[in-house]
This record gives C-alpha cells, structure tokens and sequence, in this order.
C-alpha cells in the first residue's frame, strides 16, 4: 500500500504511472463476520454496541470485472446504514449478499462469511474493468452509493426502480471503510477540488439523498418561499437539507434538540428553529398511544414562527417517534416526504388529517444517477458544503460508529482509510479560501 499512497502523494504521477502500479494481494477493511450476527440477541436496539461487531481484517482484492473499478479509499464516512450493519438492524446484511450472490457468476464474489461495509469514499482509480471508457486509474474521485444492473427497462427512466437496485456497502460487499473498495465505474463522480479527502468523502450518501427527497420532482419539489420542516436540521441528513432549503429560497424550519444545535442551523442562516428538548415535545403518552393535544401545541409554534403559515413540505426521517405529528402539520395539499426511520419503522398517523386534506406522503430512498451527479456539482461549485464534525482513523470506525449510534455526533463523522492525516487532497486553495468558514462550520461547535 506504501507504494499506492506514494503515487497519490506525488505530484508528479501520471495515468501510466497508476496503472503500472501493482496491486497488493490484500487490504485493510471495516467489516462484520457472518458467524456473529447473534451477539446482540438479547439486547435492546440502544445497548447494542458497534464497538465489539466492527473488526478491522485483512481481506482479498477482490477479481476486477467489466464495468467496475478499483479505488484506493483515501477516506470514507459513516451513515445511519453502517450502524444498521454494525447492529444486524433490522436484519443482518448477509441476507442481501446471499440474494445479490444468485445473480450471476460475477457477484457471487460478494457473499462472503464477512462484510466490508461503507456507502462513502474519496479517492484514486487504481484499475478499471473492460468497458470502462470515462475513467483511468490516477483519476481523483468521490463515489455515489447507488448499484443498479440496468438491465430491466424500469430503471431507466429513474435508476432507483431498478428491479436489482442496491445501496453499495450495504446491500453489496466491498465497501468504502476500506483501503480499496470496488465500485460499479458508473457510482463515480469526480472528486470536488477544494476539499481534502476526508471532507469530500463526507457528503455523498446523505447529500444526494437530501437532494432528491428534497429538491428533486422525484421528491418534494421544493420551490421558492416553500415552509420546509427539517426535523434533525443540523444532523447528517438533516444538514444538507437546511442547506438546499436556504439555498433554494424556501424557509427551512430546523427542528434539533439542543442550543448547540440550533447555533450551527443559526451559523447556516436558518432563523426559524425549535428546540424539541426545552419546549419538551411528547408526540407519545406511551408506547402504544400518540398525544394529538402535542401535535397541536406544535403545529401552533411553527406558525408562530412562520407569520401564522403552516408548512408545505416536512422532510422525515426519524420515523416512528414524529410521523403522526408531521402528517398533522403539514397545510393542506402539503407533502410529507419520508425516509429512513431512524426512530422505528411502524409509522402511525390519523389518516383523518391526511385524507381530508389532500396530503400527499411520498416515499424517498437514495437518489438517482443524475440527481447523485447534481448534488455532487452543487459541492463542487461550492453551493453546498460539507458537515464534517469529527474525523477517525479506519481502526477507530467502530467508535465513529458508536457515536452515531448514540446520537453523540453532529453532521457527519468522517473516517481516514489511505490518507495519514487530515487536510490532504486539496487542489484549489483559492477556491477553498473563499468557502472556508462554510467548510469548517461543523468544526468550529
């Protein structure tokens, strides 16, 4: 690997150069092992601990096939899906790679006694498979997490219906916690210029996600002067949400549960924000019984904070523990646009409010091929910007992971797999300069 990161490091390597690189027999990964999907069986979801499922492991490069490539992970990130892996939430994951491994010949590679999870990564095509024209090893990246095999005409019109869509890192093998990982050559974008590796790496999933629950006529369709509810406003997906709402021109009313929170949506130009924790929201009696006199009392803030207008659009994602109160919120016509479920996934509503009002619940997952490459574009330009909080070393993940799990972190927590140290890969410092506070926003709480 030493050679591999001396290529990266030196300005002076050409395409030839990568190319002519030889390729380790093995690598460090981030995985879960398949004979240890009962540790936690008699724990509950929170005492689950991702610090004792995660292993660091030697593991094979994995066979090259056409249309993939190698990449060399300079640095990766963790989502919400590596917890649900780390955990075996809410199945594990070898079921997925079992049914992926049917396909054909070539993805049998991916049922394995052990998972090398990670939907996220920065860095450097080693190699690429036959019928791979737009990209050559030394090409810097950043890579989306969408799989698809294109094969069923449904997909092609929006790629997220292929019939074999898959979320890579997580429903596929070979993920991004990792030194190399190996990707479909069309989850490749190119890496934005003014950010190190680790920064880079840290928007892709929850960016393009936000991006078409959002943004996108596939979503929301978020349009100018749009009230937006953005429950968990400075979270990982949350974060990219109040930034497209603001850059949009809608109103993002940022939902968080402490001051700390609310000053990093302050610092984002959010002005319309609730604490949920000091107003001590109780959207449930109990377990089996929601409060509608809650739901009231918080529709009844919004529109104090919105001149009396109730909101056109709530992005979800805790799930269970808000979804009666965000049907309830939204005006008439309104939509509410939903994924994830962090809280749980048996939603309860009275349709009453739905119904009778015309709203519209619109289910979002991951984003499309083109609206990946838009979101992607946006932090290129320096639009969007990233929400890295705190950055760990490939063998700390588990901690990175636990820390998401316990809500203990803010944005995104990034991981450094070839990368030695933070700050690297940047290559337009003038451009960086100008977006250097935006950069570090999530840095400086």
């Amino acid at each position: 690997m030493k050679e591999i990161l001396d290529a990266i490091q030196s300005p002076e390597s050409t395409s030839a150069d990568f190319a002519a690189l030889q390729l380790p027999d093995s690598y460090r990964a981030v995985t879960v092992h398949k004979d240890e999907t009962e540790m936690f069986a008699d724990l509950t979801t929170r005492d689950k601990d991702p610090r004792k499922s995660l292993h660091l492991d030697d593991v094979p490069v994995p066979e090259l096939g056409p249309g993939e490539a190698l990449v060399a992970v300079m640095a990766s990130s963790v989502n919400y899906n590596s917890v649900w892996t780390s955990i075996f939430e809410p199945l594990p994951t070898f079921a997925f790679l079992e049914r992926y491994g049917k396909l054909s010949e070539l993805t049998k590679r991916h049922d394995l006694p052990y998972h090398i999870i990670g939907s996220d990564l920065a860095g450097v095509v080693l190699r690429t498979g036959p019928g791979v024209n737009a990209w050559q090893p030394g090409d810097e990246v950043v890579a989306h997490c969408l799989s698809v095999e294109l094969e069923s005409s449904d997909g092609h019109n929006d790629t997220m219906l292929d019939p074999e869509q898959r979320i890579w890192g997580f429903e596929t093998n070979f993920g991004g916690l990792a030194e190399i990982a190996l990707v479909k050559s069309n989850q490749l974008m190119p890496k934005p210029d003014h950010l190190s590796w680790e920064e880079a790496a840290a928007p892709g999933l929850v960016n393009s996600t936000a991006y078409r629950q959002l943004v996108s006529r596939n979503g929301a369709d978020m349009k100018q002067g749009d009230n937006v509810l953005i429950w968990g406003a400075s979270g990982g997906l949350g974060s990219y949400a109040t930034q497209f709402a603001l850059a949009g021109g809608a109103n993002p009313i940022c939902v968080v549960s402490s001051p700390q929170k609310a000053e990093i949506c302050r610092s984002m130009g959010a002005e319309a924000i609730i604490d949920r924790t000091a107003e001590d929201y109780k959207f449930w009696k109990d377990e089996h019984n929601q409060d509608p006199r809650e739901w009231k009392r918080f529709g009844k803030r919004i529109r104090e904070l919105t001149g009396g207008e109730d909101v056109d659009i709530v992005f979800e994602h805790p799930g269970r523990e808000t979804f009666g109160a965000s049907v309830y919120v939204t005006r008439k016509g309104g939509t509410i646009v939903t994924c994830a479920s962090t809280s749980g996934y048996n939603h309860e509503y009275d349709n009453r409010y739905l119904w009778m009002s015309l709203k519209r619940i619109i289910g979002s997952h991951f984003a499309n091929y083109r609206e990946a490459w838009e979101a992607n574009r946006l932090i290129a330009k320096g639009k969007i910007h990233p929400t890295l909080s705190k950055v760990y070393r490939l063998e700390e993940t588990g901690q990175a992971a636990y820390d998401v799990h316990r809500n203990l972190h803010q944005g995104k927590v990034g991981v450094l797999a070839l990368a030695p140290r933070e700050g690297l890969g940047v290559r337009d410092e003038e451009k960086r300069a100008r977006h250097i506070d935006a950069i570090n926003r999530f840095r400086n709480i």
